[in-house]
């Protein structure tokens, strides 16, 4: 019945797995999961995830977002280990933006799935889940306390449980700081109870989780300086060399933002109180020179000065009326980084971003912004000469 409804959005490699992996997060209730569903395909070709590996990853996040596949437990899983005491956040979020950020999860997601998917045809499908094994030794709790910090792990979750789910088989977090309880209690609100029920986490010092992990992983697969059995060709017992280890990023890889942005003809705009700025794109059913579809893609970069802002993206399609929500309105605080995004477009639909500041009665909000209409290949590099058709401050609707 789930394979019906969703049959006109379904390919081959949609298996019977995974369209059970929909209804379990949803607890078997159909109408939820195809929402679900539905919503993750839309976010996927947001992503253009089909192409994402076609993607260049910037270099802070290839060789210092800290993990490493280990092997396989004794049913085929992938086993990932990430020693997450050595990612510098703070570093990462001044050399790449949130979107590039949680591009690359994306990235790394689908390499793991590919894996898993791989391994099951040999062991069966119990290998299609995911072992994650964190290591918090020495791990500083302040710099989440950042807000960019804190909004890139949180959006992340969510964007896991919404697109990637049952993909946890069991993760294991170990030498857990005094504190990070209270930390995971904020995360854990994100986060399915089942997901909930898969994350072990002890403090340091605790040995309990050895005995539960190696009852399915083999000791020899995991490094010794976290207990098993393993050691690199260095003789490393870190096996640094096995795994991308993470470290404080330098500076040289801050991002210029100077020059980041010369390429781009930036608008500055004031957003009075209780107003809100519009700026309407027209996607046109445009060809390409294989008289094909020719996809773009609807940009943004913006940053407000002092102060954050709603943001929103709606499209309305010119031939039905229907209207959607392309990016729900939310509050952004793009007062301490810039928001940076990129959304898929639709042939013959009319595209409104808003900068939202209709709740403000005390004051104006200056803002700094560039949105355009990019082709699908560049993806952000490279801009069209799609025009924008208008740009209005409105009152309150």
């Amino acid at each position: 019945q789930f394979r019906q409804l969703m049959s006109a959005e379904l390919n081959a490699t949609h298996d019977d797995y995974y369209l059970l992996r929909w209804l379990r997060a949803r607890k078997w209730n159909l109408d939820a999961a195809e929402k679900m569903l539905r919503a993750c395909l839309k976010t996927r070709a947001m992503w253009n995830v089909d192409n994402i590996e076609k993607w260049e990853a910037p270099q802070a996040l290839r060789e210092y977002l800290p993990y490493g596949l280990m092997g396989y437990d004794n049913e085929g899983s992938p086993v990932i280990a990430c020693p997450f005491a050595n990612f510098d956040i703070w570093g990462m979020m001044h050399c790449v933006t949130r979107f590039e950020f949680q591009k690359y999860l994306v990235l790394l997601l689908e390499r793991f799935m590919t894996n898993a998917y791989q391994q099951s045809l040999v062991h069966g499908w119990k290998a299609r889940q995911l072992v994650v094994f964190f290591d918090c030794e020495g791990l500083n709790l302040k710099q989440y306390a950042w807000r960019p910090a804190a909004e890139v792990v949180i959006s992340s979750v969510k964007q896991y449980e919404a697109n990637f789910p049952e993909l946890l088989k069991m993760c294991y977090i170990i030498n857990a700081p005094k504190l990070f309880s209270v930390a995971f209690n904020i995360v854990k609100k994100f986060l399915d109870e089942n997901t909930t029920s898969k994350i072990h986490i002890y403090k340091s010092g605790a040995d309990k989780w050895k005995q539960q992990l190696f009852s399915h992983v083999d000791p020899k697969i995991i490094p010794k300086s976290w207990g098993g059995e393993l050691v690199d060709k260095l003789g490393d017992p870190q096996c640094k060399s096995l795994m991308i280890w993470g470290g404080k990023l330098p500076e040289e890889l801050y991002i210029d933002q100077s020059n980041q942005q010369s390429d781009k003809d930036f608008t500055e705009a004031q957003v009075p109180k209780g107003d809100k700025l519009k700026l309407h794109f027209k996607v046109k059913g445009q060809l390409d020179n294989e008289q094909q579809p020719q996809q773009q893609m609807l940009s943004w970069n913006f940053r407000t000065f002092d102060y954050d802002i709603k943001f929103g993206i709606y499209s309305v399609d010119e031939k039905t009326g229907e209207k959607r929500s392309e990016v729900p309105l939310g509050t952004v605080y793009s007062n301490e980084m810039d928001e940076v995004g990129v959304i898929s477009t639709r042939p013959n639909t009319t595209y409104t971003v808003v900068f939202d500041n209709s709740a403000s009665y005390l004051r104006s909000k200056k803002l700094r912004y560039w949105v355009d209409l990019i082709s699908e290949e560049e993806e952000g590099i490279s801009e069209l000469t799609a025009q924008m058709d208008s740009t209005q401050l409105v009152g309150k609707q």
